[in-house]
């Protein structure tokens, strides 16, 4: 059989941390007499914590000092961080577990490929820690998504070609970084949104094992 890379993102795809980051930007913007609502929270995924703060910004029409920016990024890390403290198991959406035990049983490359700087600590929380064979998070990488610099690591470190990777993805800056990799893009979630990736399942419980091995023996194109 083949040898391919399966990368995955973490947040969204593998446990709902997005909800902890939406509570956390939530305050931080109610502080600085922004609103903040879930739909613009859906804008941030995938996106540097850096740049998540300037967005909020911008939508708010404020201007802060960079001591000020600062001081609210460690903030809102330190309020998230207090939240995933408190993550176990039941924190992993549904089927991952089947999905990651089948491609380590039929002996592919698994890697996880996350913006977030807290993957490891997350992974760990969880008891995933181990069904990874790479882990490339926030830091290792320079560029955000929907650059490709994340994938591209995770796939050098399992010395599989970009066309020989899949990546699972729930947001459109993911996707589009996985389809400009030159990989096959699977999107987790909601079909308008991620109409761009190859591939679209609401979650991992409608993967079957048939389509992953049809994976294994397929190319991008």
């Amino acid at each position: 059989m083949m040898k391919k890379a399966f990368i995955f993102d973490l947040d969204g795809v593998i446990v709902d941390t997005a909800k902890y980051h939406f509570l956390a930007w939530q305050n931080l913007a109610t502080s600085l007499e922004i609103s903040f609502s879930e739909e613009q929270n859906e804008q941030l995924k995938g996106v540097s914590r850096v740049r998540s703060l300037e967005k909020i910004l911008e939508w708010g029409g404020k201007t802060i000092s960079e001591e000020r920016f600062t001081k609210l990024m460690s903030e809102k890390n330190e309020e998230y961080l207090n939240y995933i403290s408190r993550m176990d198991t039941s924190e992993i959406l549904p089927d991952v577990p089947r999905i990651l035990d089948y491609l380590i049983s039929k002996e592919q490359g698994v890697a996880l490929g996350s913006a977030s700087k807290n993957a490891r600590i997350i992974l760990e929380k969880v008891e995933l820690y181990d069904k990874f064979h790479s882990i490339v998070d926030g830091t290792n990488v320079s560029k955000a998504k929907p650059d490709p610099e994340v994938f591209l690591i995770g796939a050098e470190a399992l010395g599989v070609s970009p066309e020989n990777c899949v990546v699972f993805e729930d947001s459109v800056a993911g996707i589009q970084a996985a389809n400009s990799a030159n990989m096959i893009s699977i999107g987790i979630g909601n079909p308008s949104v991620l109409h761009e990736a190859d591939y679209i399942f609401k979650d991992f419980t409608e993967i079957k094992e048939e389509f992953i091995d049809t994976l294994v023996t397929t190319q991008k194109v």
